[in-house]
């Protein structure tokens, strides 16, 4: 009897060279499995035999975060998605991240996949999306494309999953983070945002570089300092300044998620920091905060990367 493979279960892997640089992107949510420099482990991704675990790596479409009760209004219409946080009963991370994407380019350095996502109760919408994965001379380089494809306006929220490792360190607390962000979002126990608050002279105020320690963070940042390329940048620090990877995005993401996974599984929690870019804020598709209204035909671009030193 012939005996059948069995496929990883991110399917199909698209790895990516260049020089000392090396990259897999999956079929399974169009995500990012593992990205590594020299041999230095720059994300804290997953294995080819495993699955995704903690949003590790996965673009989150066409939301990110979390819907309250994942329900909202639109156009004078009462919209129900399905729960997906269970625990906290929120509809979380959008509805693209365990489905199959299709490669439409792959080459050595760049690989490019898309999905169509169709019409479903909660979200009654049509989306041709695109991401394209390139390693550049300098670091690695993530590009979003959205289109609707609807005869009407329709909800769009951007966000992607990527954990950092910890530069020369086995852990987040021994590392210096520096986060150019003068405002934090606060939430209540479900992580749906209800107030903000400046971060000067509190535990959230990493515009210069400050060693994490053990604060625990699931917290939502804006009012973002951007340089001359209108990029903001996220660094993570090794111990004794050793060793940093610098997470950069451009102004479609005006929002910043990071997450130092204190409620992940045992053996993972704080193992790496995701710093997660999001055009909008959790609950954007009730509040309207950072919410896009993608008119039919309109695209919608957003471009995110990683810098290695």
């Amino acid at each position: 009897m012939r005996q059948l493979s069995t496929p990883p279960p991110s399917g199909a892997q698209y790895e990516l060279r260049n020089g000392e640089q090396r990259a897999v992107v999956v079929e399974v949510g169009g995500g990012l499995r593992s990205y590594e420099v020299g041999g230095r482990r720059i994300l804290d991704g997953y294995g080819s035999d495993e699955i995704c675990g903690g949003g590790r790596g996965q673009p989150l479409l066409p939301w990110p975060n979390r819907i309250y009760d994942g329900r909202y209004e639109w156009q004078g219409k009462s919209l129900q998605l399905d729960i997906s946080e269970f625990a906290a009963g929120n509809a979380i991370h959008g509805l693209t991240r365990w489905r199959n994407w299709t490669g439409v380019m792959h080459d050595p350095r760049r690989v490019s996949l898309t999905h169509a996502l169709h019409p479903s109760p909660g979200y009654p919408f049509s989306l041709d999306l695109e991401i394209s994965y390139e390693l550049v001379a300098d670091g690695l380089v993530v590009q979003t494309r959205a289109r609707n494809r609807s005869t009407e306006a329709c909800p769009y929220g951007i966000g992607f999953h990527p954990y950092l490792s910890p530069p020369r360190a086995e852990v987040v607390d021994d590392c210096f983070l520096e986060l150019p962000a003068s405002v934090r979002l606060i939430t209540d126990q479900r992580g749906i945002p209800y107030s903000s608050e400046p971060v000067d002279g509190t535990p959230y105020d990493f515009r210069a570089p400050r060693e994490l320690g053990n604060l625990v963070l699931d917290t939502c940042f804006t009012n973002l300092a951007r340089g001359a390329d209108g990029n903001a940048v996220v660094a993570i620090v090794g111990p004794g300044r050793g060793g940093v990877t610098r997470l950069w995005f451009d102004g479609a993401y005006p929002y910043v998620m990071v997450y130092s996974g204190d409620t992940l599984p045992q053996r993972q929690r704080r193992r790496g920091l995701a710093v997660e870019p999001m055009s909008c804020a959790p609950n954007a598709f009730a509040s309207g905060a950072g919410l896009v209204a993608l008119e039919p035909g309109e695209e919608h671009l957003a471009r995110w990367g990683i810098s290695p030193a």
